[in-house]
């Protein structure tokens, strides 16, 4: 499994409560894709929210995004940690 960070924008004044419930909604389906989010965090000025996930693939993270009603504008690999 690989690591992903993927980028929502057009967010703008994006709640906690808000930020939550899209969380459980990609939580809810993710392991029909084999996906696991691990967290998420969101700048309701700017209106970007950020994923960290776990995944087989870029396309199944976005398919998990879609189905769940917020398709990510980015989804970037992550390979290097430290």
């Amino acid at each position: 499994m690989s690591r992903f960070m993927d980028v929502h924008h057009g967010m703008t004044g994006i709640t906690a409560d808000q930020l939550k419930q899209a969380h459980q909604a990609d939580l809810d389906i993710e392991s029909e894709e084999g996906v696991h989010f691990e967290k998420a965090w969101a700048d309701p000025k700017s209106g970007t929210v950020y994923c960290l996930s776990e995944a087989p693939s870029a396309e199944a993270v976005q398919r998990v995004h879609q189905r769940a009603g917020h398709p990510a504008d980015e989804v970037h690999a992550v390979p290097l940690a430290v």
